[in-house]
C-alpha cells in the first residue's frame, strides 16, 4: 500500500509485486509516439544496433507535425526518411501530415487511456497525464530499445501532491497556474518527480485545462504529471474510445515527497519572462511591454477552450497595426469546430493570420519565425533564447486570453481588462 499513482502505474507494467520509489525497473511500454525525430535520429540509432523488426506495429504512433508540410528540403528528406522507416516496418497508426500535433491528436483519437504508460519522442509527451495515465518524453537510443522489445527502464519517482481548490477568477486560465507554479519552485523543482494534482480546484478544469497544465511539467524538470480519473474524462473517452480502461487512484495512505497547496482563485494573469519558463511576474510588472507577435497555438495551448477565449476577446475589434497576431488551432479536429463556431471568421477579420494545424511558430522552425530584436507573446512552453528565431528575440510566455488582449494593444495587457 502507501502508493501513489505513478507507483500504481509503474507496478502493473513490471513484474515486481510492489515498486518502491528510487528503484529501478523494466516496465512493459503500452504505446509509444513517434514524430519527425523518427528521420532525425531514431532510423540512424535503430540502424546503428542493427535491427530488422519492431515488436508491435500496432503500438507505435506514427505523426509529422513539426516541420509540415515540409518547408525545406532539409525537413522534406527528413519526412522521406520517416515514411520509408514506416513503411518498411508496418506501422499501424500512420497520421501522416493533416492531423495536427501528436499531443493533441493522439488523445484525441482515444489512445490515451487511464492506466496506460506511454512515451515519445517529444518531452512535451507528459500531457497524456491529463488522462489519468503516465506519459513521458525520451530519447531517440530509448525509442530504439522500446521499438524492439516493447520495454523500457524508469527509476521510479517520488511524488509531488498538488492539491487545487477554488476555481479561476474571470480571465484567469491553467496557463497562468502551470506558470505560477512553475515560478514558484523553478525548472529544477521537479526534477525527476512525478507531478499529481488532486482536489475540488482539479475537478472544475476542463479537460483542454488539465491538458495544459500536464504539458508544462516537464518545464519543472517533472518525469510525469497526472490527473485523477472523474466525470469529464468518463465523457471524453466514452466520444473517443471503445476500449476498456481501468481508472488508477492513489492509496488513501499514499506518501508523498512534497505537497503544495492552491487555491485557485488566488490566481492571477502572469507572464514568463525571457528567457526561462520560472522567470515568472504577474502582469501588472510586464504591462505595456510592447510586442512585435502574438503567437497562439501549439501542443500548450492551441485547443477549443483557448480559441474561444480568444474570440471572445477580439470579436468586433481589430488588432495593432505594429503587432501580428498568428493563431495556429492545435488539430484538424480543432479547426473544424472552430470553423463551424465561427471562432476562424472572428479572426480573420481582427486582423490575425490563421494557419494550419502545426507546432509552426513554437519551434521557430517556419510560420513566424522571429527577426533580430523582436519581442514575441506567445501561448506556448517555453521562451528560451533563439527558440522561435533570432537569438536576440525575445520571447514572453502567457495564457491566451493574454495573447489575445495583448495582440489588441500591441502591449502586453491584463486580459481581465478585455473581459
Amino acid at each position: 500500500m502507501n502508493q501513489t499513482i505513478a507507483q500504481k502505474i509503474l507496478q502493473t507494467h513490471c513484474t515486481s509485486e510492489k515498486v518502491y520509489t528510487g528503484e529501478f525497473v523494466d516496465a512493459k511500454i503500452d504505446l509509444i509516439m513517434v514524430h519527425e525525430q523518427l528521420g532525425g535520429r531514431i532510423n540512424k540509432e535503430y540502424e546503428k544496433l542493427e535491427l530488422d523488426k519492431v515488436w508491435d506495429p500496432n503500438k507505435i504512433f506514427f505523426i509529422l507535425d513539426h516541420w509540415v508540410p515540409a518547408p525545406t528540403i532539409s525537413a522534406a528528406q527528413m519526412h522521406q526518411d520517416c515514411r520509408e522507416f514506416a513503411e518498411r516496418f508496418g506501422f499501424i497508426h500512420n497520421m501522416g501530415i493533416n492531423k495536427g500535433i501528436c499531443h493533441q491528436v493522439l488523445p484525441e483519437m482515444g489512445f490515451a487511456r487511464p492506466g496506460m504508460l506511454i512515451v515519445g519522442s517529444d518531452s512535451h509527451t507528459t500531457t497524456y497525464g491529463a488522462f489519468n495515465c503516465l506519459s513521458t518524453g525520451i530519447g531517440a537510443a530509448d525509442v530504439s530499445v522500446v521499438f524492439a522489445t516493447g520495454n523500457l527502464w524508469f527509476k521510479v519517482p517520488e511524488s509531488y501532491k498538488i492539491e487545487l481548490t477554488g476555481k479561476f477568477k474571470k480571465g484567469v486560465m491553467s496557463k497562468d497556474f502551470i506558470l505560477t507554479y512553475i515560478g514558484d519552485i523553478t525548472t529544477k523543482g521537479a526534477i525527476y518527480k512525478s507531478l499529481e494534482f488532486y482536489g475540488v480546484g482539479a475537478e472544475m478544469l476542463s479537460i483542454d485545462s488539465r491538458m495544459t497544465i500536464s504539458n508544462m511539467v516537464v518545464e519543472a524538470g517533472a518525469k510525469f504529471g497526472t490527473f485523477l480519473h472523474d466525470k469529464k474524462l468518463e465523457l471524453w473517452l466514452k466520444n473517443r474510445t471503445i476500449e476498456q480502461y481501468t481508472p488508477i487512484i492513489p492509496d488513501h495512505d499514499a506518501v508523498y515527497e512534497k505537497i503544495f497547496e492552491y487555491d485557485l482563485t488566488d490566481i492571477t494573469p502572469v507572464v514568463a519572462k525571457p528567457s526561462n519558463p520560472d522567470n515568472v511576474a504577474k502582469i501588472e510588472e510586464v504591462e505595456d511591454i510592447e510586442i512585435d507577435q502574438a503567437f497562439l497555438g501549439s501542443c500548450t495551448n492551441g485547443r477549443m477552450e483557448d480559441l474561444r477565449i480568444a474570440a471572445q476577446i477580439l470579436k468586433g475589434k481589430t488588432i495593432s497595426n505594429r503587432t501580428r497576431l498568428i493563431i495556429t488551432p492545435a488539430s484538424k479536429e480543432i479547426y473544424m469546430n472552430a470553423l463551424s463556431e465561427g471562432l476562424i471568421e472572428i479572426f480573420l477579420q481582427s486582423g490575425a493570420v490563421v494557419t494550419h494545424s502545426t507546432c509552426g511558430a513554437c519551434i521557430g522552425g517556419h510560420l513566424g519565425v522571429l527577426g533580430p530584436d523582436e519581442i514575441c507573446l506567445s501561448s506556448t512552453n517555453r521562451n528560451f533564447i533563439g527558440r522561435m528565431g533570432a537569438p536576440t528575440s525575445q520571447i514572453y510566455l502567457a495564457s491566451p486570453a493574454t495573447v489575445a488582449a495583448s495582440a489588441l494593444k500591441g502591449k502586453i495587457t491584463d486580459p481581465r481588462e478585455a473581459l
